[in-house]
C-alpha cells in the first residue's frame, strides 16, 4: 500500500469516528422510568436498573371507560356512624349495653379515568341498615336507619370531591315498640342533596368538609354540615396492620345545628390489591345526639369496642 492510499484510508476512519462520537452525544438518554432502562442498557454500561415509578397523573387523552371499576375515589368518613358499612359495636351509656350493628356496601358503577389510579370520575351506588339491638332484653330490636346513596366522586391529586343523593329513613324495632306500648314513633326521613370536598396533605391524612340539604323531609330540617379526619395506612400493610385515628363532628339544623361528636383510635389493615377496603377496629366515643334517627333529639354519651370494614 502506498503512502497516499494509506493517509486516504486514516482521514476516512477519522471521519467515521468523529460522526459517530457526534451521534451518540446527539441521542438523548431515556428518562427515568423508561422501560428500555429499566432493563438495563447494554450499551450504557454505567446506567442504573432502575424500576418505572408508579404514576400520579394521567393524561385525559388516556383515559378510558370502565363499567364496575376497582377501588373507590372518595372514600366513607370513618368516624361517621351513618354511612354504609360493614360494623359492629359494643357500647354503653346510662340507659344499658346494645350492640350496634352495620351491614352495607358499596359498588363502582362506572368510571372515566386511567386504570389502576385514582384519578378521574367515578359513579357509586352505597346502600346498607344500621340496627341497634339491647342487650338487656335478649337483643331485642331497638331501632333499624335504611340509607342509600347515589355519588358522584372527582379526583385529582390529593383534592377529591363528591356530590350526589341520600335517603335516609329511620324505623323503630318491633320488640322495642312491644316493650314500650306507650311510645309514639315518628316518621324520621330525609331525601339530601350531598356536596363534600376532602384533601391529603399527606398520603396517610385526610381533611374533610360537607354540607347537605333536603329538598324533601319529614321531622328533619334541611341543612346539615360535616367537618372531620382520618388518619391511617395509605397503602397495604400485610398482617401487622398499622395504626389508624378518626374524628367526625356532624351538625344538623333539627338540633339547631347541635349534633355529634364522634371519635376512634385503634389499628388498621389494607389489602394489596386497589379495590381492597380498609379494616379496622379499636376504641370509640361517641358524644351528643343518638345515630338512631327515631330517637334523634335522644343525647347519648357511647364509649366502647368496635370493628370496622370500609369502602
Amino acid at each position: 500500500m502506498d503512502a497516499p492510499q494509506l493517509l486516504i484510508r486514516c482521514l476516512a476512519l477519522t471521519a467515521l469516528l468523529q460522526f459517530g462520537s457526534e451521534f451518540a452525544v446527539a441521542q438523548p438518554l431515556p428518562p427515568p422510568g423508561d422501560p428500555f432502562l429499566a432493563q438495563g442498557d447494554p450499551f450504557l454500561p454505567s446506567s442504573p436498573v432502575q424500576v418505572p415509578p408508579t404514576p400520579t397523573f394521567v393524561h385525559p387523552s388516556n383515559w378510558v371507560w370502565q363499567v364496575r371499576p376497582n377501588g373507590t375515589l372518595y372514600h366513607t368518613y370513618w368516624a361517621n356512624p351513618h354511612e354504609p358499612r360493614l360494623a359492629t359495636h359494643t357500647l354503653g351509656d346510662e340507659d344499658g349495653t346494645f350492640q350496634d350493628s352495620s351491614i352495607g356496601g358499596r359498588v363502582g358503577i362506572v368510571k372515566f379515568g386511567p386504570k389502576g389510579i385514582d384519578q378521574g370520575f367515578q359513579l357509586d351506588v352505597l346502600g346498607g341498615a344500621k340496627l341497634r339491638q339491647d342487650w338487656t332484653n335478649e337483643m331485642s330490636v331497638y331501632a333499624a336507619d335504611f340509607r342509600y346513596d347515589i355519588l358522584g366522586t372527582w379526583a385529582d391529586g390529593p383534592n377529591r370531591w363528591k356530590f350526589g343523593f341520600y335517603h335516609v329513613s329511620a324505623h323503630v324495632g318491633d320488640e322495642f315498640l312491644a316493650f314500650n306500648p306507650g311510645f309514639q314513633r315518628i316518621d324520621y326521613f330525609r331525601d339530601t342533596l350531598v356536596l363534600g370536598y376532602s384533601h391529603n396533605p399527606f398520603p396517610e391524612l385526610r381533611l374533610y368538609g360537607e354540607v347537605g340539604w333536603a329538598f324533601h323531609t319529614n321531622v328533619s330540617e334541611p341543612w346539615e354540615i360535616q367537618l372531620g379526619f382520618d388518619y391511617g395506612p395509605a397503602g397495604p400493610t400485610g398482617p401487622w396492620g398499622a395504626p389508624f385515628a378518626a374524628a367526625n363532628v356532624h351538625l344538623r339544623e333539627e338540633l339547631n345545628f347541635g349534633g355529634t361528636l364522634g371519635m376512634q383510635l385503634g389499628w388498621a389493615w389494607r389489602g394489596e390489591q386497589m379495590g381492597d377496603g380498609v379494616l379496622r377496629t379499636g376504641l370509640f366515643v361517641n358524644e351528643g345526639a343518638t345515630p338512631h334517627l327515631s330517637f334523634y333529639r335522644q343525647s347519648e354519651t357511647q364509649v366502647g369496642w368496635g370493628l370496622w370494614y370500609d369502602y
